[in-house]
């Protein structure tokens, strides 16, 4: 694990890195949200980067961020916490008491479980709706042919709290097209938020107008096996 100056230098540098983008695009610097991606790093680094100031986090997988947050919840109330991973249905009671926000809607069994569960518990979480932007069969996500259809059900059927779109572009291809239709999609819909963007792409991403981008190496370093 990276120490704990080192992570707080981290993020001054990707703080400054995210303010040239948007002003090279034109940009707010403060239309853009840093989701610091903590996934398999220990307690100890998130407690760290808390101590910087940073306050917003995302998780792959609730079973982790389970053992891992409710302490750090208690400390720090102003803590929120973004679920970035799949979400299988018999996780959804506990991902609803624990995160803030759902960024990986792509179905409609689950989107019908998150609404049942969130008024149960009298929570109303953000949701992102997952789309699947390179149609790759070994990614989650809404085709992006499927995309507006099912936009619509999460808001009328199921009245979602839907704020924006997520996607993770094919590895290995440049990814400001798709990134582009991401938010072409976002914006026929009425919708504000984009997430996409991760530390090898996000100046690309916000350039394309990217409203959140998801950035774990650059922060905490490498990630154990």
């Amino acid at each position: 694990m990276i120490e704990a100056d080192g992570i707080a230098r981290n993020l001054a540098g990707l703080r400054q890195r995210i303010e040239t983008a948007c002003r090279e695009a034109g940009r707010d610097p403060a239309g853009v949200t840093l989701v610091a991606v903590s996934k398999t790093q220990p307690q100890d680094a998130v407690a760290a980067a808390l101590a910087a100031g940073h306050r917003i986090f995302g998780e792959n997988r609730v079973r982790e961020a389970a053992a891992k947050y409710p302490a750090l919840k208690a400390r720090f109330p102003d803590l929120r916490l973004h679920l970035i991973g799949p979400l299988q249905t018999n996780k959804v009671k506990e991902a609803v008491a624990l995160f803030d926000a759902i960024e990986t809607v792509d179905r409609p069994r689950l989107a019908e479980a998150l609404a049942k569960e969130m008024a149960r518990q009298g929570r109303r979480l953000a949701c992102f709706v997952e789309v699947n932007i390179g149609n790759e069969e070994q990614k989650a996500g809404v085709a992006p042919n499927a995309a507006d259809a099912f936009i619509s059900q999460c808001r009328a059927r199921w009245q979602l709290d839907l704020r924006g779109l997520m996607c993770i572009p094919p590895e290995g291809q440049d990814p400001a097209p798709y990134f582009t239709e991401l938010g072409a999609i976002a914006r026929r819909n009425g919708l504000a938020a984009l997430s996409m963007g991760m530390s090898a792409d996000f100046e690309i991403a916000i350039r394309c107008g990217a409203t959140l981008v998801r950035v774990g190496t650059a922060i905490f370093g490498h990630r154990a096996p």
